[in-house]
């Protein structure tokens, strides 16, 4: 008994009893390296479709409401049919209550288009400054989550445009943003 480990087993609310776990009998913990495919631009290097796509998301982050934050973004979608749309970060001083640009986005798209698939997002983001960001401005986590729910609702990769000044960040589809994906296939 000399190689067992004591472990707290729960059996109801605040009753617990000890029990020994041979720590032999464990799995060993490994460390592994996730890695993403994504690829980068310089914004000349854009199709016309893109520029057209990025262009947009930069507009959008003019129509942001951002009080509090002062930091604007903007995100614009290609649909399958070719329609574009966009939206924008909409604060609330009750900040939960606010919405995201990629979200405002998506959920106007399958509000509006419902049938239609979304080829592609672009996101583009303004500082507190005024001045659109050098380097490309990742989505949220929420926005993420929302993303894979619009790709799988369609069955359709939606490839994503991360924008920056100098640099365009290409990912070919929300699994690649958003690895370990939480999806319908848990419920």
């Amino acid at each position: 008994m000399k190689n067992l480990a004591p472990s707290l087993v729960s059996l109801a609310k605040n009753a617990y009893i000890c029990r020994q776990i041979n720590p032999k009998s464990l799995t060993i913990m490994q460390e592994k390296v996730l890695q993403i495919r994504y690829r980068t631009y310089v914004p000349q290097e854009m199709s016309a479709a893109d520029v057209e796509l990025i262009n947009a998301a930069r507009q959008a982050t003019y129509r942001s409401y951002a009080p509090y934050s002062h930091f604007s973004v903007g995100a614009a979608a290609r649909l399958a049919d070719g329609t574009l749309v966009s939206g924008s970060n909409q604060e609330n001083a009750a900040y939960p209550s606010g919405l995201c640009a990629e979200r405002t986005t998506l959920f106007y798209a399958n509000s509006r288009y419902p049938d239609q698939a979304v080829e592609a997002l672009a996101i583009a983001a303004r500082g507190t400054d005024g001045a659109f960001l050098n380097q490309p401005i990742p989505p949220c986590g929420a926005c993420r989550q929302v993303m894979l729910e619009v790709q799988s609702r369609h069955q359709h990769p939606m490839r994503i445009l991360l924008c920056g000044e100098e640099v365009i960040y290409e990912v070919a589809c929300v699994e690649d943003l958003l690895p370990f994906t939480f999806n319908s296939s848990f419920l």
